[in-house]
């Protein structure tokens, strides 16, 4: 499962309702190629579903991810902090072995 921080939900619907994106998007997250450690996350408000995609609910939100980008982040809670020490959405992943300074990349 995948869930979804009080913090997290609250930006993503402020953000949603700033870009006047209406009930039926989501949260779509993924797993890409890339960073300083091998793999980076993705982040996207998406309204179609793809074939084989794995579907939850978490506080409210529903988050989509494709089956591929599940078996990286099995168990991951999405966040969300305006802290001194940056500002943005966090992915709080148990499956990463290291992660980069700036925690866009991982590698598990």
């Amino acid at each position: 499962m995948i869930t979804v921080s009080e913090n997290a939900r609250t930006r993503v619907e402020n953000l949603m309702s700033e870009e006047g994106l209406g009930d039926d998007y989501f949260i779509r997250v993924s797993v890409v190629g890339g960073g300083c450690s091998g793999l980076s996350y993705k982040l996207d408000f998406d309204n179609e579903s793809q074939e084989g995609d794995q579907v939850f609910e978490s506080n409210g939100k529903k988050i989509v991810c494709d089956m591929k980008s599940f078996l990286y982040l099995c168990g991951t809670e999405l966040d969300f902090t305006d802290g001194l020490n940056g500002k943005g959405f966090q992915f709080n992943n148990p499956n990463a072995s290291r992660t980069c300074g700036c925690g866009e990349s991982f590698a598990v």
